[in-house]
């Protein structure tokens, strides 16, 4: 397995809205893990207000089917409600994998 490509996503939670968007984060574990082209996917926390999604691809294909898949359909759907402002994504090339 390679990993070559990777998606860094930002997000930033509306006042008292960190813990629904920490909740949805946890719900998109069982689709990540269901798309074939997802080597690796994480959410994280950084503050009560600010959260991540980090993937990790072997294609530049895998991660334009992520890009188009449910998790993102998902957030779209939600983002208005928990979100304070669009998302930050941020398209990687992996370097170094252990």
């Amino acid at each position: 397995m390679a990993v070559t490509v990777g998606v860094l996503a930002l997000l930033q939670a509306k006042p008292e809205r960190g813990a629904d968007l920490a909740a949805f984060l946890e719900s998109g574990r069982e689709i990540a893990a269901a798309e074939q082209g997802t080597v690796t996917w994480y959410a994280f926390k950084l503050d009560d207000s600010t959260y991540g999604i980090f993937d990790t691809f072997e294609s530049e294909d895998a991660r334009n089917a992520h890009l188009g898949g449910e998790i993102p359909r998902a957030l779209a759907q939600v983002g208005p409600e928990l979100l304070a402002k669009d998302p930050e994504i941020q398209l990687v090339d992996v370097l170094a994998v252990k």
